[in-house]
C-alpha cells in the first residue's frame, strides 16, 4: 500500500512554483521599463517600485501581450543589436502568470538593487554647453509637431579653432512633450534664414535635407535622442569635427499635453583630445522618386540597392518612414549569393523610430550588394494611417507626406594609399544618378570626385548638369571654372567666375581663383586687383600674398613686393621656398644683409635647398665687394 502510495505521488504534476515581483518581475521591469518610467521622464508613471507596478499591473500585461511595450521594433533573428529591450516569450508569460497569481510580492531578499539613473549630465560637464537662444511654445493641442531649432556656433568659447566631438548629450528640457530628436549640423549655415519666420523659434519641418543632399553631416555619425536613450558617444579616433561657425539643427518631433509647453533643449559637448584617425560614412538606401501610393494600397512597395566597391563594417542602421509605413526590411547579398540580415521591422511605427547599433560591426566584402524594401499600407485599415478616407500620398518631407529611408553607418576599409570613402561616395552618386539624372547633389558630388582624380573633362559635364538642376549654385559654377582654368580654357574660367561672383559677391574661393585665372592670362592689372579684393578679408592667406608679391616683382615694384613676402614668409615660417623667395626680392632692392639673414634661415629650414645656398654664395660675395 505504502509503495502504491509513491507512485501515485510521483505520477503527479509537480506544482509551478509562484511568480513573484521581487524575484522575477522586478529584473525586468528594472532593466526594459525604469529607463523611460521614472520621474523626469517621458513615460506618464513610474515602474520603480512594487506598488508602482502593481497599481498597472493589468495594463502592463496587455501591453506586453500585444508587444507594444517597451518598445522594441526590430525581429529578432534579423540583426543583434545594443541595449536590446524586447522581451522574450517567456518573459511575456511570467508577466502574465504574476498577474493571474494575485502579483505577489515575495521575499524581499530577492529584490534586486533599484537601478541608479544619473542625475544632470550624464556624462559629466559639458565642454561646450548651447541651447537654441529662446524657447518654443508648443500649442495645447493639435496633432504631433515637428519643429527645427538652429543653435548658432560662432561663439568665442571655441576661439575660432576647429574642434572635434567624441559625445553629444541632449537635454530636451521638457521631456514630457519632446518624443525624439535628431541634430544635424549645418556647416553652410543655409537654413538660418528660415529661422524665426512665422514669428516662433524656429521653422517647422519633419525631415531636413541640407544643401550637402545628407539629413545627417557631422562626418557621418548619428546624432540621435529619445528618452531613455543613453549620451551619444563615439571613440575617440572617430569623433567628428565642429569648425567655428557652423551651426546645429535641432529637429524635435514634440506631442501635445493639453496645456501650452514651453520647449528649450539644451546641448552638451564633449571634445576628443586628438583629430580623428577612423572615418565612419553614412550610406542612404532610398527612393522616394517612386513614392506615389493610391488610396487603398496596402502592399504598396519601393526598393533599393548600392553594390559596395570596398570592404565595409556596418556599425549602425537608422530606419525611417512616415506614417503609412508599414513594413521594413535591409539585407545584404554577399558575392556568393549568400543573403545576411540587417534590419527587419514588420510593424513599423514612426513614434517608435530609432538608431539601432549592432553589438558587433557586420562586416561586408566588397562587391556585396546591400538592399532596401519598404513596404506601405494605405487603406482605412491601417490604424495609423492618417487620412480618413485615404488619399494618395507622395513623397515628402511633411508629416502627411512619405519617405522611405535606410541609412547605414559604415567603416570602409581600402586597399593602398587610396582613400575608400572616396570609391564608396562615387558609387553612391552614380546609384543616385541611375535613379534620378538630373539631380543636383548626385551630379555635383560625382564631379568633384572626378575633379579631385584629375579628369576634369569628365567632371565639366557633371557640374554643367549640377547648374542645369541649380542655377544660382556659386559653389558649383566654382568647381566648373576651375576644372575649365586646368583644361586652359581661361577665357571660359574667367567668364564663369565673373558670373559666380555677380551671384555671391562675397563667395572668397571664387575671388582667388579669379585672380589665378587673370594672372594665367598675363592680365597682371586685374590679377593684381582681384588679389588685393581677396586679402581684404583673408589676409592670413599666404598663398595669395605670395601670388601677389610675385606680380609685383614682374613689374619691378619691389616696395610694394616685400610687404607681402615678409607676411607670406610670417605666415608660413617653415617654407624654405618663401624665404628663399623675400631673400632675393632684398637683394634686388639692396637690403643685402637682410637677404643673408633670409637665405639662412632658408637653408636652416632646408639644408639642401640649391637656391638658396647658390644666392646666399653671391650675396654674401656682393657684400664683401667695397
Amino acid at each position: 500500500m505504502i509503495a502504491l502510495l509513491a507512485a501515485v505521488l510521483l505520477a503527479l504534476p509537480l506544482l509551478a512554483e509562484p511568480v513573484t515581483f521581487n524575484r522575477d518581475i522586478a529584473p525586468i521591469v528594472f532593466h526594459s521599463c525604469a529607463p523611460c518610467h521614472r520621474p523626469g521622464e517621458a513615460a506618464p508613471f513610474p515602474l520603480l517600485t512594487y506598488a508602482d507596478v502593481k497599481r498597472h499591473a493589468s495594463q502592463i500585461v496587455a501591453v506586453t501581450g500585444r508587444r507594444y511595450m517597451p518598445p522594441w521594433p526590430p525581429e529578432p533573428g534579423y540583426g543583434e543589436f545594443e541595449g536590446t529591450r524586447r522581451l522574450s516569450g517567456d518573459q511575456i508569460e511570467r508577466i502574465a502568470r504574476w498577474v493571474e497569481g494575485g502579483a505577489p510580492e515575495g521575499n524581499p531578499g530577492d529584490l534586486p538593487p533599484r537601478p541608479h539613473f544619473t542625475e544632470g549630465w550624464e556624462l559629466g560637464p559639458p565642454d561646450l554647453v548651447v541651447q537654441i537662444p529662446r524657447p518654443f511654445t508648443l500649442p495645447a493641442g493639435g496633432g504631433d509637431v515637428f519643429r527645427n531649432f538652429v543653435v548658432p556656433l560662432d561663439l568665442p568659447d571655441l576661439k575660432n579653432d576647429t574642434r572635434y566631438v567624441r559625445a553629444i548629450e541632449l537635454r530636451p528640457g521638457n521631456k514630457r512633450v519632446v518624443h525624439h530628436a535628431n541634430v544635424v549640423l549645418d556647416h553652410a549655415r543655409s537654413w538660418r534664414e528660415r529661422e524665426g519666420k512665422d514669428g516662433q523659434p524656429g521653422f517647422p519641418g519633419m525631415d531636413l535635407i541640407t544643401e550637402s543632399g545628407a539629413e545627417f553631416e557631422p562626418d557621418s555619425h548619428f546624432l540621435f535622442w529619445k528618452p531613455g536613450s543613453p549620451a551619444q558617444q563615439t571613440p575617440d579616433d572617430m569623433a567628428w569635427r565642429l569648425a567655428p561657425g557652423d551651426d546645429l539643427i535641432v529637429n524635435l518631433h514634440l506631442q501635445p499635453s493639453g496645456k501650452p509647453e514651453p520647449v528649450q533643449p539644451v546641448l552638451g559637448l564633449y571634445f576628443a583630445k586628438q583629430p580623428p584617425r577612423r572615418f565612419p560614412m553614412l550610406l542612404q538606401l532610398e527612393h522616394d522618386g517612386a513614392i506615389d501610393i493610391p488610396p487603398g494600397a496596402r502592399d504598396y512597395s519601393v526598393t533599393d540597392q548600392l553594390t559596395l566597391p570596398v570592404d565595409c563594417d556596418v556599425l549602425a542602421i537608422y530606419p525611417h518612414a512616415h506614417y503609412v509605413g508599414k513594413r521594413i526590411e535591409s539585407w545584404a547579398v554577399l558575392p556568393g549569393g549568400d543573403r545576411r540580415w540587417l534590419v527587419r521591422i514588420n510593424d513599423w511605427d514612426i513614434n517608435w523610430q530609432a538608431v539601432y547599433t549592432y553589438r558587433e560591426p557586420v562586416r561586408l566584402p566588397k562587391g556585396a550588394t546591400v538592399h532596401m524594401r519598404i513596404t506601405y499600407d494605405n487603406s482605412a485599415e491601417n490604424p495609423r494611417n492618417p487620412n480618413h478616407p485615404p488619399k494618395r500620398v507622395r513623397n515628402g518631407d511633411r508629416s502627411e507626406d512619405e519617405m522611405g529611408h535606410v541609412w547605414l553607418q559604415v567603416l570602409p576599409h581600402g586597399e593602398g594609399q587610396s582613400d575608400p570613402r572616396v570609391a564608396l561616395e562615387g558609387a553612391l552618386m552614380r546609384r543616385r544618378l541611375e535613379k534620378y539624372p538630373s539631380d543636383f547633389v548626385a551630379n555635383f558630388n560625382l564631379g568633384g570626385i572626378l575633379q579631385m582624380d584629375g579628369k576634369h573633362q569628365e567632371a565639366l559635364g557633371l557640374f554643367a548638369k549640377a547648374l542645369e538642376a541649380r542655377p544660382e549654385s556659386a559653389v558649383a559654377r566654382n568647381n566648373l571654372a576651375t576644372s575649365l582654368m586646368v583644361l586652359g580654357r581661361l577665357d571660359d574660367a574667367v567668364r564663369e567666375l565673373r558670373e559666380t561672383l555677380v551671384r555671391d559677391p562675397a563667395y572668397a574661393n571664387a575671388r582667388y581663383n579669379l585672380a589665378r585665372a587673370f594672372e594665367a592670362q598675363g592680365d597682371a592689372k586685374a590679377a593684381i586687383a582681384s588679389y588685393l579684393e581677396y586679402l581684404k578679408d583673408h589676409p592670413e592667406d599666404a598663398e595669395a600674398h605670395v601670388h601677389l608679391s610675385n606680380l609685383y616683382i614682374a613689374e619691378r615694384r619691389y616696395d610694394q613686393a616685400l610687404p607681402h613676402l615678409s607676411e607670406a614668409a610670417r605666415l608660413k615660417p617653415h617654407d624654405a621656398d618663401i624665404a628663399t623667395n623675400l631673400g632675393t626680392a632684398l637683394a634686388i632692392r639692396g637690403d643685402i644683409e637682410e637677404a643673408i639673414a633670409a637665405y639662412e634661415r632658408a637653408l636652416q629650414i632646408d639644408p639642401n635647398h640649391r637656391t638658396a645656398r647658390e644666392n646666399l654664395a653671391r650675396a654674401r660675395a656682393r657684400l664683401a665687394k667695397p
